[in-house]
Protein backbone atom coordinates (compact mmCIF):
# COMPACT_ATOMS: atom_id res chain seq x y z
CA UNK A 1 0.00 0.00 0.00
CA UNK A 2 1.03 3.59 -0.81
CA UNK A 3 3.19 5.78 1.46
CA UNK A 4 1.99 9.30 0.60
CA UNK A 5 3.39 11.67 3.40
CA UNK A 6 3.13 15.40 4.31
CA UNK A 7 6.62 17.71 4.02
CA UNK A 8 7.24 21.09 4.91
CA UNK A 9 7.24 22.60 1.89
CA UNK A 10 9.65 25.61 0.51
CA UNK A 11 7.29 27.72 -1.22
CA UNK A 12 7.04 31.49 -2.72
CA UNK A 13 5.99 34.47 -0.73
CA UNK A 14 2.28 34.91 -1.83
CA UNK A 15 2.98 37.97 -3.89
CA UNK A 16 5.67 36.01 -5.36
CA UNK A 17 4.48 32.95 -6.34
CA UNK A 18 3.15 33.99 -9.71
CA UNK A 19 6.90 35.80 -11.02
CA UNK A 20 8.74 32.72 -9.36
CA UNK A 21 6.34 29.51 -10.71
CA UNK A 22 8.07 28.57 -13.64
CA UNK A 23 7.14 25.55 -16.36
CA UNK A 24 9.12 22.79 -15.83
CA UNK A 25 12.56 23.03 -16.98
CA UNK A 26 12.19 20.07 -19.56
CA UNK A 27 9.96 21.99 -21.61
CA UNK A 28 12.03 24.58 -23.02
CA UNK A 29 15.20 23.91 -25.86
CA UNK A 30 18.67 25.53 -24.18
CA UNK A 31 17.73 28.77 -26.47
CA UNK A 32 14.18 29.39 -25.16
CA UNK A 33 15.39 29.14 -21.63
CA UNK A 34 18.36 31.88 -22.09
CA UNK A 35 15.46 33.88 -23.28
CA UNK A 36 12.60 33.31 -21.14
CA UNK A 37 15.22 34.23 -17.63
CA UNK A 38 16.51 37.37 -19.81
CA UNK A 39 15.95 40.31 -17.32
CA UNK A 40 13.53 38.20 -15.34
CA UNK A 41 15.24 38.20 -11.27
CA UNK A 42 12.61 35.89 -10.16
CA UNK A 43 11.55 33.02 -12.27
CA UNK A 44 12.51 29.95 -10.80
CA UNK A 45 13.98 28.46 -14.26
CA UNK A 46 16.92 30.18 -13.66
CA UNK A 47 17.38 27.78 -10.41
CA UNK A 48 16.07 24.59 -12.93
CA UNK A 49 18.46 25.41 -15.43
CA UNK A 50 21.29 26.90 -13.82
CA UNK A 51 23.44 27.23 -17.16
CA UNK A 52 21.18 30.31 -18.12
CA UNK A 53 23.28 31.68 -15.88
CA UNK A 54 26.76 31.44 -18.07
CA UNK A 55 27.88 31.97 -21.46
CA UNK A 56 25.59 30.52 -24.18
CA UNK A 57 28.76 28.03 -25.41
CA UNK A 58 29.26 27.16 -21.72
CA UNK A 59 29.44 22.88 -20.54
CA UNK A 60 25.76 23.05 -19.54
CA UNK A 61 27.01 20.06 -17.19
CA UNK A 62 29.64 21.46 -15.94
CA UNK A 63 30.24 21.46 -11.96
CA UNK A 64 29.68 25.02 -11.38
CA UNK A 65 26.59 25.35 -13.41
CA UNK A 66 24.52 22.90 -10.24
CA UNK A 67 26.44 24.89 -7.73
CA UNK A 68 25.17 27.97 -9.21
CA UNK A 69 21.91 26.29 -9.03
CA UNK A 70 22.19 25.61 -5.47
CA UNK A 71 23.72 29.04 -4.68
CA UNK A 72 21.00 30.78 -6.23
CA UNK A 73 17.96 28.78 -4.42
CA UNK A 74 19.69 29.43 -1.06
CA UNK A 75 19.91 33.35 -1.77
CA UNK A 76 16.74 33.30 -2.34
CA UNK A 77 15.32 31.53 0.33
CA UNK A 78 18.02 33.63 2.96
CA UNK A 79 16.71 37.19 1.28
CA UNK A 80 13.30 35.77 2.27
CA UNK A 81 11.37 35.17 -1.19
CA UNK A 82 10.25 31.81 -0.02
CA UNK A 83 8.93 30.39 3.01
CA UNK A 84 9.32 27.11 5.06
CA UNK A 85 6.06 25.98 6.40
CA UNK A 86 6.21 25.54 10.10
CA UNK A 87 4.92 21.74 10.28
CA UNK A 88 4.34 19.18 8.12
CA UNK A 89 1.45 19.55 5.56
CA UNK A 90 -0.56 18.75 2.28
CA UNK A 91 -1.32 20.91 -0.39
CA UNK A 92 -3.92 21.56 -2.43
CA UNK A 93 -3.42 22.15 -6.37
CA UNK A 94 -5.91 23.32 -8.09
CA UNK A 95 -5.13 23.98 -12.49
CA UNK A 96 -7.87 25.26 -14.58
CA UNK A 97 -7.17 25.25 -18.32
CA UNK A 98 -10.01 26.58 -20.61
CA UNK A 99 -12.39 26.54 -17.81
CA UNK A 100 -11.73 23.04 -16.40
CA UNK A 101 -10.17 22.71 -13.33
CA UNK A 102 -8.24 19.39 -12.39
CA UNK A 103 -7.23 19.28 -8.29
CA UNK A 104 -4.64 17.19 -7.12
CA UNK A 105 -2.38 16.99 -3.65
CA UNK A 106 1.38 17.93 -2.95
CA UNK A 107 2.90 15.61 -0.93
CA UNK A 108 5.94 13.35 -0.63
CA UNK A 109 5.93 9.59 -2.02
CA UNK A 110 8.33 6.88 -0.91
CA UNK A 111 11.36 5.67 -3.00
CA UNK A 112 10.57 2.41 -1.44
CA UNK A 113 7.05 1.88 -3.15
CA UNK A 114 9.14 3.03 -6.48
CA UNK A 115 11.58 0.27 -5.93
CA UNK A 116 8.38 -2.27 -4.95
CA UNK A 117 6.26 -1.45 -7.96
CA UNK A 118 3.22 0.27 -5.83
CA UNK A 119 4.53 3.47 -7.94
CA UNK A 120 4.69 2.18 -11.59
CA UNK A 121 5.70 3.54 -14.83
CA UNK A 122 4.47 3.13 -18.29
CA UNK A 123 7.88 4.11 -20.30
CA UNK A 124 11.52 4.05 -19.83
CA UNK A 125 13.89 6.44 -19.27
CA UNK A 126 17.63 7.43 -20.79
CA UNK A 127 20.64 7.50 -18.51
CA UNK A 128 21.90 10.72 -19.97
CA UNK A 129 18.54 12.72 -19.24
CA UNK A 130 18.55 11.25 -15.86
CA UNK A 131 22.24 12.48 -15.12
CA UNK A 132 21.33 16.26 -15.19
CA UNK A 133 18.49 15.98 -12.71
CA UNK A 134 20.70 13.60 -10.31
CA UNK A 135 22.94 16.10 -10.22
CA UNK A 136 20.51 18.90 -9.59
CA UNK A 137 19.17 17.18 -7.01
CA UNK A 138 22.00 16.30 -5.10
CA UNK A 139 23.85 19.90 -5.15
CA UNK A 140 20.72 21.71 -4.36
CA UNK A 141 19.63 18.84 -1.63
CA UNK A 142 16.21 19.94 -3.14
CA UNK A 143 13.39 18.15 -5.11
CA UNK A 144 12.09 21.63 -7.19
CA UNK A 145 10.12 19.90 -10.04
CA UNK A 146 7.10 17.66 -8.43
CA UNK A 147 6.41 14.02 -10.03
CA UNK A 148 2.83 14.47 -11.88
CA UNK A 149 1.29 11.05 -10.29
CA UNK A 150 -1.74 9.23 -10.55
CA UNK A 151 -4.24 7.09 -8.79
CA UNK A 152 -7.86 5.82 -8.66
CA UNK A 153 -10.01 8.24 -7.12
CA UNK A 154 -11.21 7.77 -2.91
CA UNK A 155 -14.00 9.72 -2.03
CA UNK A 156 -12.48 10.12 1.84
CA UNK A 157 -9.74 11.89 -0.07
CA UNK A 158 -12.39 13.93 -1.94
CA UNK A 159 -13.76 15.11 1.35
CA UNK A 160 -10.94 16.66 2.72
CA UNK A 161 -10.14 18.65 -0.54
CA UNK A 162 -13.54 20.29 -0.85
CA UNK A 163 -13.43 21.29 2.49
CA UNK A 164 -9.97 22.95 2.24
CA UNK A 165 -10.84 24.58 -1.35
CA UNK A 166 -13.81 26.02 0.47
CA UNK A 167 -11.29 28.42 2.26
CA UNK A 168 -8.89 31.18 1.03
CA UNK A 169 -6.33 29.76 -1.09
CA UNK A 170 -2.62 30.85 -0.17
CA UNK A 171 -1.81 31.06 -4.04
CA UNK A 172 -4.26 32.53 -6.96
CA UNK A 173 -3.09 33.86 -9.78
CA UNK A 174 -3.19 32.92 -14.09
CA UNK A 175 0.31 32.38 -15.60
CA UNK A 176 1.05 33.78 -18.94
CA UNK A 177 -0.33 31.01 -21.14
CA UNK A 178 -3.71 31.61 -19.62
CA UNK A 179 -3.38 28.08 -16.85
CA UNK A 180 -5.01 29.14 -13.45
CA UNK A 181 -3.12 28.51 -10.73
CA UNK A 182 -4.48 27.89 -6.75
CA UNK A 183 -3.57 26.43 -3.92
CA UNK A 184 -4.58 25.38 -0.09
CA UNK A 185 -2.25 24.38 2.80
CA UNK A 186 -3.68 21.58 4.76
CA UNK A 187 -2.26 21.07 8.11
CA UNK A 188 -5.03 20.33 10.43
CA UNK A 189 -3.52 17.19 12.30
CA UNK A 190 -7.09 15.47 11.48
CA UNK A 191 -7.35 16.28 7.91
CA UNK A 192 -3.52 14.95 7.52
CA UNK A 193 -3.70 12.12 9.19
CA UNK A 194 -7.26 10.62 6.67
CA UNK A 195 -5.57 11.79 3.50
CA UNK A 196 -2.74 10.02 4.90
CA UNK A 197 -4.59 6.69 6.02
CA UNK A 198 -6.73 6.99 2.79
CA UNK A 199 -3.43 6.83 0.66
CA UNK A 200 -2.92 4.03 2.66
CA UNK A 201 -4.90 2.04 1.08
CA UNK A 202 -4.09 2.76 -2.24
CA UNK A 203 -2.70 -0.31 -4.13
CA UNK A 204 -1.14 1.15 -6.93
CA UNK A 205 -0.46 4.37 -8.05
CA UNK A 206 0.77 5.46 -11.52
CA UNK A 207 3.35 7.94 -12.63
CA UNK A 208 2.22 10.15 -15.43
CA UNK A 209 4.88 12.41 -16.58
CA UNK A 210 8.20 12.97 -14.73
CA UNK A 211 9.65 9.60 -15.18
CA UNK A 212 13.05 11.11 -16.06
CA UNK A 213 12.58 13.48 -12.60
CA UNK A 214 11.12 10.44 -10.77
CA UNK A 215 14.28 7.92 -11.53
CA UNK A 216 16.39 10.83 -10.24
CA UNK A 217 15.11 11.25 -7.32
CA UNK A 218 15.32 7.34 -6.53
CA UNK A 219 18.93 7.35 -7.45
CA UNK A 220 19.89 10.46 -5.47
CA UNK A 221 17.66 8.64 -2.48
CA UNK A 222 20.53 5.45 -3.23
CA UNK A 223 23.01 7.74 -2.83
CA UNK A 224 22.51 9.20 0.27
CA UNK A 225 21.57 6.15 2.28
CA UNK A 226 24.91 4.77 0.96
CA UNK A 227 26.44 8.11 2.79
CA UNK A 228 23.67 7.61 5.91
CA UNK A 229 23.99 3.71 6.53
CA UNK A 230 22.67 4.10 9.37
CA UNK A 231 19.52 5.85 8.17
CA UNK A 232 15.97 4.95 9.39
CA UNK A 233 13.64 5.59 6.45
CA UNK A 234 12.01 8.63 7.75
CA UNK A 235 14.82 10.60 6.23
CA UNK A 236 13.46 13.15 3.67
CA UNK A 237 15.83 11.60 0.85
CA UNK A 238 13.80 8.42 1.44
CA UNK A 239 11.12 10.62 -0.27
CA UNK A 240 10.42 12.23 -3.49
CA UNK A 241 8.13 15.70 -4.44
CA UNK A 242 5.04 14.66 -6.14
CA UNK A 243 1.55 16.03 -7.09
CA UNK A 244 -1.26 13.12 -7.21
CA UNK A 245 -4.34 13.38 -8.56
CA UNK A 246 -7.58 11.00 -8.87
CA UNK A 247 -7.95 9.38 -12.10
CA UNK A 248 -11.03 11.16 -12.96
CA UNK A 249 -9.54 14.89 -13.11
CA UNK A 250 -7.12 13.73 -15.39
CA UNK A 251 -7.20 15.15 -19.50
CA UNK A 252 -4.74 13.56 -21.57
CA UNK A 253 -4.53 14.77 -25.12
CA UNK A 254 -3.22 13.68 -28.50
CA UNK A 255 0.22 13.36 -29.38
CA UNK A 256 0.70 13.31 -32.81
CA UNK A 257 3.28 12.05 -35.30
CA UNK A 258 5.09 13.72 -38.29
CA UNK A 259 6.95 11.89 -40.76
CA UNK A 260 9.55 13.49 -43.04
CA UNK A 261 10.26 10.57 -45.25
CA UNK A 262 7.46 8.03 -46.81
CA UNK A 263 9.98 5.35 -47.22
CA UNK A 264 10.80 6.13 -50.35
CA UNK A 265 7.32 6.30 -51.65
CA UNK A 266 5.43 8.73 -53.33
CA UNK A 267 2.52 10.28 -52.04
CA UNK A 268 -0.48 8.09 -54.15
CA UNK A 269 2.11 5.23 -53.04
CA UNK A 270 2.14 5.49 -49.27
CA UNK A 271 -1.41 6.06 -49.62
CA UNK A 272 -1.70 3.44 -51.75
CA UNK A 273 -0.01 0.88 -49.24
CA UNK A 274 -1.84 2.47 -45.67
CA UNK A 275 -4.84 1.31 -47.88
CA UNK A 276 -3.79 -2.44 -47.89
CA UNK A 277 -3.67 -1.79 -43.80
CA UNK A 278 -6.28 0.68 -42.76
CA UNK A 279 -10.00 1.08 -44.09
CA UNK A 280 -8.86 4.25 -45.47
CA UNK A 281 -11.60 7.44 -46.67
CA UNK A 282 -10.93 11.11 -47.67
CA UNK A 283 -11.71 13.34 -45.05
CA UNK A 284 -15.07 15.18 -45.42
CA UNK A 285 -13.05 18.10 -44.27
CA UNK A 286 -9.91 19.25 -42.75
CA UNK A 287 -8.00 18.73 -40.31
CA UNK A 288 -9.05 15.37 -39.58
CA UNK A 289 -9.50 14.89 -35.65
CA UNK A 290 -9.97 11.32 -34.63
CA UNK A 291 -13.40 11.41 -32.89
CA UNK A 292 -12.53 8.21 -30.72
CA UNK A 293 -10.24 5.15 -30.14
CA UNK A 294 -9.77 3.06 -33.19
CA UNK A 295 -9.30 5.89 -35.78
CA UNK A 296 -6.57 8.19 -37.14
CA UNK A 297 -6.27 11.20 -39.11
CA UNK A 298 -3.81 11.58 -41.91
CA UNK A 299 -2.49 14.53 -43.25
CA UNK A 300 -0.65 14.45 -46.63
CA UNK A 301 -0.24 17.14 -49.11
CA UNK A 302 -3.01 16.39 -51.02
CA UNK A 303 -5.32 16.93 -47.86
CA UNK A 304 -6.80 14.77 -44.98
CA UNK A 305 -7.86 11.12 -44.96
CA UNK A 306 -9.89 9.21 -42.41
CA UNK A 307 -7.94 5.83 -41.48
CA UNK A 308 -9.97 2.76 -39.13
CA UNK A 309 -7.88 0.09 -37.38
CA UNK A 310 -9.35 -3.28 -38.53
CA UNK A 311 -10.87 -5.61 -36.00
CA UNK A 312 -8.27 -7.61 -36.31
CA UNK A 313 -5.60 -6.00 -35.78
CA UNK A 314 -6.38 -6.38 -31.69
CA UNK A 315 -5.07 -8.36 -29.67
CA UNK A 316 -6.10 -8.15 -26.28
CA UNK A 317 -3.10 -7.39 -25.15
CA UNK A 318 -2.82 -3.55 -23.45
CA UNK A 319 0.02 -2.52 -24.84
CA UNK A 320 -0.22 -3.99 -28.27
CA UNK A 321 -3.91 -2.29 -28.46
CA UNK A 322 -2.99 1.04 -28.59
CA UNK A 323 -3.85 3.30 -31.34
CA UNK A 324 0.12 4.60 -31.52
CA UNK A 325 1.41 0.70 -31.02
CA UNK A 326 -1.05 -0.36 -34.07
CA UNK A 327 0.02 2.49 -35.97
CA UNK A 328 3.54 1.44 -35.74
CA UNK A 329 3.49 -2.11 -36.17
CA UNK A 330 1.30 -2.05 -39.06
CA UNK A 331 2.81 0.80 -41.06
CA UNK A 332 5.37 3.10 -39.44
CA UNK A 333 7.70 0.62 -39.07
CA UNK A 334 7.05 -2.10 -42.43
CA UNK A 335 6.19 0.54 -44.65
CA UNK A 336 8.28 3.81 -43.81
CA UNK A 337 11.03 1.73 -42.30
CA UNK A 338 10.75 3.25 -38.87
CA UNK A 339 11.60 0.52 -36.83
CA UNK A 340 12.87 2.33 -33.50
CA UNK A 341 10.90 5.40 -33.25
CA UNK A 342 13.02 6.56 -30.12
CA UNK A 343 16.34 7.88 -32.12
CA UNK A 344 15.51 7.78 -36.04
CA UNK A 345 15.21 11.50 -37.18
CA UNK A 346 12.60 10.78 -39.65
CA UNK A 347 10.00 10.93 -37.13
CA UNK A 348 8.68 13.88 -35.07
CA UNK A 349 6.26 14.09 -32.53
CA UNK A 350 4.01 17.10 -31.71
CA UNK A 351 2.15 17.26 -28.28
CA UNK A 352 -1.58 17.87 -29.44
CA UNK A 353 -1.26 21.31 -27.56
CA UNK A 354 -0.20 23.02 -30.58
CA UNK A 355 -3.23 22.38 -32.50
CA UNK A 356 -3.94 20.69 -35.32
CA UNK A 357 -2.84 23.68 -37.56
CA UNK A 358 0.66 22.82 -36.80
CA UNK A 359 0.52 19.69 -38.21
CA UNK A 360 -0.64 21.40 -41.43
CA UNK A 361 2.04 23.49 -41.05
CA UNK A 362 4.68 20.62 -41.14
CA UNK A 363 3.44 19.01 -44.00
CA UNK A 364 3.89 22.31 -46.27
CA UNK A 365 7.02 22.84 -44.94
CA UNK A 366 9.36 20.10 -43.56
CA UNK A 367 7.42 16.52 -43.39
CA UNK A 368 5.92 14.15 -46.35
CA UNK A 369 2.88 13.23 -43.71
CA UNK A 370 1.72 13.61 -39.93
CA UNK A 371 -0.90 11.44 -38.15
CA UNK A 372 -3.23 12.87 -36.04
CA UNK A 373 -4.44 10.41 -32.77
CA UNK A 374 -6.85 10.14 -30.50
CA UNK A 375 -5.58 10.78 -27.14
CA UNK A 376 -4.65 7.41 -25.13
CA UNK A 377 -7.21 7.45 -22.10
CA UNK A 378 -5.67 7.44 -18.35
CA UNK A 379 -7.24 3.92 -17.82
CA UNK A 380 -5.35 2.49 -20.87
CA UNK A 381 -1.86 3.64 -19.29
CA UNK A 382 -3.33 1.93 -15.93
CA UNK A 383 -3.62 -1.50 -17.50
CA UNK A 384 -0.29 -1.06 -19.29
CA UNK A 385 1.18 -0.46 -15.98
CA UNK A 386 -0.46 -3.30 -14.21
CA UNK A 387 0.62 -5.67 -16.77
CA UNK A 388 4.14 -4.30 -16.22
CA UNK A 389 4.58 -3.69 -19.69
CA UNK A 390 6.10 -0.11 -21.23
CA UNK A 391 4.12 2.20 -23.40
CA UNK A 392 5.15 2.96 -26.80
CA UNK A 393 7.48 6.68 -26.96
CA UNK A 394 5.33 9.98 -26.51
CA UNK A 395 2.29 8.20 -26.21
CA UNK A 396 0.86 10.37 -23.70
CA UNK A 397 0.79 14.18 -23.60
CA UNK A 398 -0.43 15.64 -20.10
CA UNK A 399 -2.45 19.55 -19.83
CA UNK A 400 -2.27 21.58 -18.26
CA UNK A 401 1.78 21.18 -16.74
CA UNK A 402 2.69 21.41 -13.15
CA UNK A 403 4.90 24.42 -12.53
CA UNK A 404 8.21 24.38 -10.73
CA UNK A 405 9.21 26.32 -7.59
CA UNK A 406 5.54 26.68 -6.11
CA UNK A 407 6.93 23.23 -3.85
CA UNK A 408 10.26 22.43 -2.93
CA UNK A 409 11.51 19.37 -1.12
CA UNK A 410 14.58 19.63 1.11
CA UNK A 411 16.15 16.07 1.30
CA UNK A 412 18.56 17.28 3.90
CA UNK A 413 18.47 20.68 6.21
Amino acid sequence: MADIKPFRAVRPRPDLAAKIAALPYDVYSRQEAYRKVQGDPYTFLRIDRPETQFAPDCDMYAPEVYDRARDMLDEMISDGLFVEEEKEAYYVYELVMDGRSQVGIGACASVDDYEGQVIRKHENTRADKEADRIRHVDVCSAQTGPIFLAYRRRERIEEVVRRVMAGRPVYDFTADDGIVHRMWVIDDSRDVEQIRREFGKVESIYIADGHHRCASAVKVSRMRREAHPGYTGSEEFNYFLSVLFPDDQLMIMDYNRVLKSLGGYSEEEFLERTGRIFDVSPAEKGPYRPEKKGEIGLCLKDGWHRLKILPEQYNGNAVHDLDVAILQRELLGPVAGIEDPKVDDRIDFVGGIRGMEELERRVHTDAKAAFAMYPTDIHELFAVSDAGELMPPKSTWFEPKLRSGLLIHKIER
